[in-house]
């Protein structure tokens, strides 16, 4: 279905100073001396046990041991990390991120804002053209379905959907995974619920979320912490709505925990999160390596191995390159055959929805 040229131009040897920037048509070498005169690469928001970026990041440094990785805030939402690219222009210390991993709707408007740079990836041609921006401003990465994360030694009785949340049984139990005034995983959450409620029609969907968190709220089965998997295996937050490649992780690292990981029935979403260079990044060359590396055949296969589909995953398939084994540790694939995929448009919508009406129709501030 798609291809992939393979074609890089050389770059004059004159041009490898750490200041310079490197187009997406240099030549890798080039990019790799670069990166490496830099010597560093800022990111942010890349918890190590999400979509499997632990390992992915202990492979680039071991590949590059040269450029040291700056992590910030692993903890940050999609709009922190935008946020922060804002608050640090013209800031070439520390704290300013060169790159960020969002949500997809926050690509865009990052893009609009002036706030991210184009870069195309050698392997381009081979990401689908609905998950990319046409000009290389941003570039989906990865997928995966949000999923009911459940404590089977608390709750001993998964729910099935998301209407089974409201019953009496999962009083107190039910977090989402973030704030969803500012974070993408918990408004695609949101956005979840309320399809499901408005029976797939997606020009309901963020309202009716909003009334069905409400309704959470009001009967006592929402629990307004950020859930993570220290709340969920002490009993604070014993179900979580979060991404599936999240979820099984956690089953995989819960020490002992008997971890239950439920696809809904209805409402199935499926989210995209993207790749950006900030416009304002100290370390230009290192952070186009860094793509370079994430959308390679062996960055694409490390998010397989955390449970997210790559979005080369076609590709790889084709040609042969996906390993049995890893496709045999994920949920069948019937899982994910009611999966929807939110336009842009869509997305839009019900973040702007989303964000601007969960503090007046639902009252949880969520921390």
């Amino acid at each position: 279905m798609f291809k992939f040229t393979g074609k890089v131009l050389s770059l004059s040897a004159a041009a490898l100073f750490a200041s310079t920037v490197i187009s997406s048509a240099a030549s890798m070498d080039d990019l790799v001396k670069a990166a490496k005169a830099e010597g560093q690469l800022t990111v942010i928001a890349l918890p190590h046990d999400w979509c499997g970026y632990g390992a992915v990041i202990d492979a680039f440094k071991a590949k590059y041991p040269e450029i040291k990785i700056n992590e910030l805030n692993p903890d940050a939402g999609s709009g922190d990390e935008v946020e922060a690219i804002k608050a640090n222009k013209g800031n070439t210390g520390p704290q300013a991120p060169d790159v960020i991993d969002v949500g997809l709707s926050f690509g865009p408007t990052a893009k609009d804002a002036g706030l991210i740079q184009p870069y195309k990836v050698s392997t381009w041609d081979s990401i689908p053209d609905s998950a990319k921006d046409a000009d290389g401003f941003w570039y989906g990465d990865y997928y995966g379905v949000l999923a009911l994360e459940v404590n089977k030694d608390i709750v001993k009785d998964s729910p099935k959907d998301w209407a089974d949340l409201l019953k009496a049984d999962y009083a107190n139990t039910v977090a989402l995974a973030g704030d969803p005034r500012t974070a993408n995983q918990a408004i695609q959450g949101v956005y979840a619920a309320g399809l499901s409620a408005a029976k797939g029609d997606a020009s309901k969907a963020a309202e009716e979320g909003l009334k069905f968190f409400a309704e959470l709220n009001k009967k006592g089965n929402f629990v307004p912490v950020v859930g993570k998997i220290a709340s969920l295996t002490q009993g604070a937050t014993p179900i979580i709505i979060r991404w599936d490649y999240n979820a099984l992780a956690d089953r995989d690292n819960g020490k002992g925990t008997n971890i239950d990981v439920v696809v809904p029935e209805t409402g199935v979403v499926a989210g995209v999160y993207v790749q950006a260079i900030s416009a304002f990044a100290p370390h230009p060359n290192a952070a186009k390596l860094w793509m370079e590396y994430l959308y390679s055949d062996e960055g694409q296969i490390g998010w397989l191995k955390g449970y997210c589909h790559p979005i080369r995953f076609n590709d790889l398939a084709k040609n042969g390159k996906v390993p049995a084994e890893l496709l045999a540790k994920l949920p069948p694939a019937e899982a994910y055959a009611k999966a929807v995929f939110p336009t842009l448009d869509e997305q839009n919508a019900s973040k702007a929805a989303i964000t601007k009406d969960w503090d007046a129709v639902v009252g949880a501030a969520v921390k």
